[in-house]
């Protein structure tokens, strides 16, 4: 009898944990598993990414609800004889206007007002796996039945007090947590050190093979523009170090060098990364393209890939450029070491827009460089495709501890 499983995770929208899941779904040997995915967003590009065999179960009640506008949700309340959803919207919607919240301070909060509305699973799992921290862990830990419960750590973020006390209660109900790098499960640990026994590391898994399939299809640039492309891969947030990019990218401009720099992704800080282009004159050397179901044509035709985060936990688009032999400048980021040799792959810099100007200058004007970098590229190993056998030993282990939730 096959095991049944269940991934669960915010959206497959075009980000590293997202595309990490999609590569370890097309991976699995679905004669021995049968899958249930949960999203708490559709209808996002990588979804036509998932092999056939995997069912995405229909969107939860509420997810649908919070997709109307509001006078759209008062009707549906109304006709229903039922405010609830419409209560826990209202609070969740006023309470997160209070503030500026992080991250993991949003899910605390969106699941405080909301999770009294948000159904059980009906079903009974073997294994039941939170593959993004916040919202997805805190589902799985209290709305699904499974006989091992597995949450995924998949960034490098440090928790407040309450937040910790917050996010423990549900983390006690897992069977394993694993961390993506050895450095995403330090921090982790730094915040939570009494989950040492239950900690695993599993690296994103990336296949070489399909990503170069995917290099030679689809769009890429279609600006005729003859120079020097740099790329950046990130959601539109201060984690990306935008910020830096947009300086680094100025001081090269000013040093007279032909280039154009593009970034595929969105998020909240699109307004204002669009307005220090403009202020600054940048319009024809900083190209913000959105989001791409397949990024793998833009990496492959581009000269430089260049990663300005704060941190990562593993950094999923640098091992992305790494496969396709494109160099890598880099800031020195938490796990930026697990994949990265600086002067080898690539270069790693100090967390400024200087040395990032500086990296990406040196991989321009040392030609005896950049040869060495793409030279070292072609021939260093490509992918982890085996890192699906700890996968498997981890969700076959003999030990079916009873995780059942409440």
């Amino acid at each position: 009898m096959k095991k049944k499983i269940l991934f669960a995770i915010d959206s497959l929208d075009v980000a590293g944990a997202e595309k990490s899941l999609v590569t370890l779904l097309t991976m699995l040997d679905y004669t021995k598993y049968s899958v249930d995915l949960m999203l708490f967003a559709h209808g996002k590009l990588l979804e036509e990414l998932v092999p056939k065999e995997v069912n995405i179960l229909r969107p939860l009640d509420y997810t649908k609800f919070s997709e109307l506008n509001l006078k759209q949700a008062l009707i549906y309340s109304v006709k229903n004889f039922d405010y609830k959803m419409l209560t826990s919207r209202i609070n969740y919607s006023l309470e997160i206007r209070k503030k500026q919240y992080s991250n993991p301070q949003k899910a605390r909060v969106y699941w405080q007002c909301v999770s009294n509305v948000i159904e059980h699973n009906p079903k009974e799992y073997d294994i039941a796996i939170s593959y993004a921290q916040g919202v997805p862990t805190f589902y799985v830990a209290e709305k699904v039945k499974a006989k091992k419960k597995l949450a995924w750590v998949n960034v490098s973020y440090r928790l407040n007090k309450e937040d910790k006390e917050f996010q423990q209660q549900f983390y006690n109900q897992y069977y394993k947590i694993v961390a993506v790098s050895e450095s995403a499960m330090a921090v982790f640990l730094e915040t939570f050190p009494v989950y040492l026994d239950k900690m695993e590391v599993i690296y994103d898994i990336n296949n070489p093979d399909l990503i170069s399939k995917m290099a030679e299809i689809g769009e890429s640039y279609e600006d005729q523009f003859v120079g020097i492309r740099i790329l950046t891969i990130g959601r539109l947030a201060h984690q990306k170090g935008y910020d830096i990019a947009l300086e680094a990218c100025k001081k090269l401009k000013e040093q007279g060098i032909n280039f154009r720099w593009y970034s595929l992704g969105k998020g909240p800080l699109k307004e204002e990364i669009t307005t220090y282009i403009k202020e600054n004159n940048l319009s024809e050397n900083f190209i913000l393209l959105g989001v791409k179901a397949n990024p793998y044509p833009y990496i492959k035709n581009a000269d430089i890939y260049v990663q300005t985060s704060r941190f990562e936990g593993f950094g999923l688009a640098i091992a992305e450029a790494r496969m396709l032999n494109i160099p890598v400048v880099t800031t020195r980021f938490d796990a930026v070491y697990n994949q990265m040799g600086d002067e080898k792959n690539g270069l790693v810099v100090d967390m400024n827009s200087d040395a990032v100007a500086n990296g990406i200058l040196r991989i321009i004007q040392d030609k005896q460089l950049q040869k060495r970098i793409i030279n070292y590229l072609k021939v260093e190993k490509k992918g982890n495709v085996e890192e699906i056998e700890k996968f498997y030993q981890l969700i076959d282990q003999s030990n079916t501890k009873e995780c059942m939730a409440k």
